[in-house]
Formats: C-alpha cells, sequence, structure tokens
C-alpha cells in the first residue's frame, strides 16, 4: 500500500514529500519513480504500485512541492503550461537534489535504481552523472536529451524512445546519444508515440510498453538487483 513519506533536500533543506510503497515480497532493491510534468498522477502511481508488485521498495518524490505542493495537473494544454512554468522556477538542481535524498534514503537498504518519463527521463539523464548512488537508471523520452547530451554519464543507462513522438525525432536523438554516450543504449519503440509507458494512451503500445519494462528491469538486475 502506497504512503507518503517526508524527506528532506540537502540542496536547500526543503523538506518535500514523496509517494512511498513497500516491496511485496522479499526486497530486491529500491526504485525512485521520476515524474512526468503533471506530478504523481494516476500514471506516476500505477508505475508505483507495479515495481513495488516486482518486489521494489519504491519513492516518488513531489518535485514541484517548492511552489506547489502536491501538485495534480490534468493533460490539457492549459496543464502542460503550468507543469513547464513549474519547472523552470524549481529548477533542474533542486529535483536532482530531490533525486539525491530519495537516494539516500533507500540506499542503507541495498542498491538503488531510478526509472522517469519525459521530464523524468531528463532527470533520470542528469541524475546518471550527477546524483551519488544509483546503480542504475532508465529514461523515457526526455525532452532534453538532445540539450544535455554532453553531459556526464557515471552511471549504467538506457534510453526508451517512441517512433511517432511528435516531441522528440527519435533518430536524431539517438544518434547525438550514440555519437557522446556509445555505450549507452538506445531503443526506439516503432509503434509507440510520447507517453507510451502510461497504459490507455491511444499512442502506446502495450508491447512496446511491455519491452521497455522488461528491458528495465534486466538493467536493474544486471546491476545489482536481487532476481526473484
Amino acid at each position: 500500500m502506497t504512503n507518503t513519506v517526508t524527506l528532506t533536500s540537502a540542496l536547500d533543506g526543503f523538506a518535500f514529500t514523496a509517494a512511498h510503497a513497500p516491496a511485496q515480497g522479499p526486497r530486491r532493491g529500491g526504485v525512485i519513480v521520476v515524474q512526468e510534468i503533471f506530478g504523481l498522477d494516476q500514471f506516476v502511481q500505477a508505475d508505483v504500485a507495479r515495481w513495488a508488485a516486482l518486489g521494489f521498495e519504491v519513492l516518488a518524490p513531489s518535485l514541484f512541492d517548492r511552489v506547489a505542493p502536491g501538485y495534480v495537473g490534468g493533460r490539457e494544454p492549459q496543464d502542460f503550461a503550468t507543469g513547464s512554468a513549474h519547472v523552470k522556477t524549481v529548477g533542474l538542481e533542486a529535483m536532482l537534489s530531490d533525486i539525491q535524498a530519495c537516494v539516500d534514503d533507500l540506499a542503507p537498504r541495498g542498491p538503488v535504481f531510478a526509472v522517469g518519463y519525459c521530464l523524468g527521463g531528463s532527470l533520470v539523464w542528469l541524475a546518471a552523472g550527477a546524483v551519488k548512488g544509483l546503480a542504475a537508471g532508465s529514461a523515457y523520452y526526455g525532452g532534453l536529451f538532445a540539450a544535455h547530451v554532453e553531459r556526464p554519464v557515471t552511471t549504467p543507462l538506457i534510453v526508451h524512445l517512441g517512433r511517432t513522438d511528435a516531441h522528440i525525432p527519435a533518430d536524431a536523438v539517438k544518434a547525438a546519444i550514440a555519437a557522446a554516450h556509445p555505450e549507452v543504449p538506445v531503443y526506439i519503440y516503432d509503434h509507440s508515440g510520447h507517453g507510451f509507458n502510461n497504459d490507455g494512451r491511444v499512442d502506446a503500445d502495450p508491447a512496446d510498453a511491455r519491452l521497455a519494462r522488461e528491458r528495465t528491469l534486466a538493467l536493474f538486475e544486471a546491476h545489482g538487483a536481487a532476481r526473484a
């Protein structure tokens, strides 16, 4: 069952909330689920439950608490604009600090992994070079991949892109990542667009979502997660 915990950022001492779910069955590790710009909505909550059911203790930080505590947006254009404004106000450094606080909380109990979507995918990309203690990361369709492609990547990482994503040119982003970080696998899913991990979206192919999750789990198992 998911509950809410409060953690403290080392950057500024800010106390933020996070959704927390204990592992179901033997604990295999910790997973940080990093949100899209819409906050801890039903899709984030579903992902938290999904990872907990696989045996991971899960934290999903509420990254906009500094400006809008507990923010959850819809999927209308105005919600996108509101979320984007929150990103600019909070800033990437503060959000990475919150992810670091989640790592620090989970790390005493085993290896810690991160998976993120859209904004969260970009943050997992950045965290792979900036956050200490991550065992591996899985970054989905981050809009900032290309802008930050030269940033260091020191944590094992995989990237997922949708072929029909209207926001992210999959082939161009894959080529840029391959040039800067040839060690990072980039998977393009031909039948899906943006947000394809979110079950029920019209541009999400269930087989693509399942394959991406299988690849993510395999990455985590390869880097310390206990096998079921």
